[in-house]
Formats: C-alpha cells, sequence, structure tokens
C-alpha cells in the first residue's frame, strides 16, 4: 500500500454530501472505522492499531480517553485521543469482539453457519484495503484517501470555529508547553467542542453505520 501522507497532493475535506455517498458503499467494519477517524481525526495506523490497554476512564465524564504511547504516534509523543458522542458510541458498540484491539474484522461464514466454532475477529491492517479503494471508486469519488478523514475532521473543527489551541490539542499537534495528560476539566471541554463537527451531520446515516 502507498504511504498516503509521503505522497505528494493537496489535502481534500469531503463534504458531508461526499461523506453521505462514501459511507454506504464500504464493508461495515471500515465504516465504523472511517467514522471514528472523520469525528477524532485519528490516522489510519491509530484507528487500526487502537488497543483496549490504551482506554483510560475519566468518570467526572461519562467516558474515556485513550493514551495512544509516543511509540504509536507520529510525532513519537503520547497523545490523549479524546471521542465525541459519535466515536464513544462506536466504541461502546466494539466492546467485546477482540480483547486487545478495538476496531476488528471476521470473516462471516456463508455456508455451515451453524458449525462452531464462530470465525474468531483479527486487527484489520489498514483502511486503505482493495474494499477502500472499490468503494471511492463506486462512490465516485477516486480522489479520496484515508488521510482525508484527518484533514476533514480538521476541517469541520475550523468550520465550528474552535479555537486553535484546542483543534491542536484533538488532533494532536504540537504545541509549546502542552501537557500530553489533560485535566477532567480539558478533556470535558474538548468533548465539547469536537461535538460542534457533527451539528449538521445526517443523523440517519450515522446512526445506521453505529448500530449495524
Amino acid at each position: 500500500m502507498l504511504d498516503e501522507e509521503s505522497t505528494k497532493r493537496k489535502p481534500y475535506p469531503m463534504s458531508w454530501a461526499q461523506q453521505a455517498q462514501l459511507l454506504p458503499k464500504l464493508p461495515g467494519h471500515l465504516q465504523r472505522m472511517a467514522l471514528f477517524s472523520l469525528n477524532t481525526g485519528a490516522r489510519d495506523e491509530n484507528v487500526c492499531g487502537l488497543r483496549w490497554d490504551w482506554e483510560v476512564p475519566v468518570p467526572e465524564v461519562g467516558r474515556s480517553v485513550f493514551v495512544v504511547p509516543a511509540t504509536a504516534f507520529k510525532s513519537k509523543r503520547p497523545h490523549v485521543l479524546v471521542l465525541n458522542d459519535v466515536a464513544w458510541s462506536l466504541v461502546e458498540g466494539q466492546r467485546g469482539k477482540h480483547k486487545e484491539f478495538v476496531f476488528v474484522y471476521r470473516r462471516e461464514r456463508v455456508k455451515h453457519i451453524d458449525i462452531e466454532p464462530a470465525m474468531k475477529y483479527r486487527r484489520v491492517g489498514t483502511i486503505n484495503n482493495t474494499a477502500f479503494q472499490a468503494a471511492r471508486t463506486e462512490a465516485g469519488l477516486p480522489q479520496v484517501r484515508v488521510h482525508d478523514f484527518r484533514h476533514t475532521f480538521a476541517q469541520r473543527l475550523r468550520d465550528a470555529g474552535v479555537p486553535e489551541e484546542d483543534r491542536a490539542l484533538l488532533l494532536g499537534h504540537a504545541v509549546a508547553g502542552m501537557a500530553q495528560h489533560y485535566a477532567t476539566s480539558t478533556v470535558e471541554r474538548l468533548i465539547e467542542v469536537a461535538n460542534k463537527v457533527s451539528e449538521t451531520r445526517d443523523r440517519t446515516t450515522i446512526l445506521r453505520v453505529v448500530n449495524g
């Protein structure tokens, strides 16, 4: 697979209409992973490699954050991944599938479906696989790349008027003097501003993906 970030091209943030075109074309597990990236700005490798042992509950706000270690983050700094309502719903829907990884896939039986054991879930190597490439072509969006989900999240934060400092915290950009483990009040504020990206969302489409 190509390293999308090293391939020279301009960012391509998706519109809501384009998102609605693309997501239904993806298999269910890729729909959920794409939607998670669109609501967190997480890179492909951090969505695919998201681990349950990175989860840190924040009881005061009624959900968790995921602390991505420096060894797994592009800038080699730990990053606190804050989840808005959509991202949190997606994570909740993944519980119990795999003991290590949050987003996983299994091939469903098309015959002998009553035979045990059921197919096992496994880690997804990349969202940018053959199924994703076929889906974007079918949706008429061959120019959309997985890293554009991160650009889309960033653009929607800007469009919603989220301050630059909060955008930097949500996206994991380096900020001088920025603490890597945030106070509860900071997490609460970041959840609130991260939810602003969904203020104009198509709720029917998103609920179908979350519950599917």
